[in-house]
């Protein structure tokens, strides 16, 4: 399976946060899967560290360290995901997890996320 973590997920795993599902945490675990993380989230992490409005447990520059080292795909912004999110309905106001949907359906991957706000999009989720 191909999965895209939600920003969330990426942080409560590389935290060790328990309220990451069981299911979540093993499908990031899985050697089965490929794992990858959007540069919308690291940006998003990035901006709110910045505004004092995220306080990760370590610096952003090792967490995103530590999730390539592990194998972890970067994904970037790629044209057609900027330009797919002008086709999607505004179920969802936040600029970053309308990144992650276009993402999820561009390249049809499994988005992890504890978040309701996905439902009504067309992209399969874990969590």
């Amino acid at each position: 399976m191909r999965i895209l973590l939600d920003t969330h997920a990426l942080l409560w795993h590389a935290e060790g946060n328990p309220s990451l599902s069981e299911a979540a945490g093993h499908a990031i675990e899985s050697v089965d899967n490929e794992i990858a993380v959007s540069i919308a989230s690291i940006w998003e992490m990035a901006i709110k560290t910045g505004l004092g409005k995220l306080k990760p447990s370590k610096p952003l520059s090792v967490i995103t360290e530590d999730v390539q080292r592990f194998g972890v795909v970067i994904l970037p912004i790629l044209p057609a995901h900027a330009l797919a999110v002008e086709k999607l309905p505004m179920h969802h106001r936040d600029p970053f997890d309308r990144m992650l949907v276009a993402q999820a359906m561009a390249e049809n991957l499994v988005l992890v996320t504890r978040d309701p706000a996905f439902e009504p999009y067309p992209v399969r989720c874990l969590w």
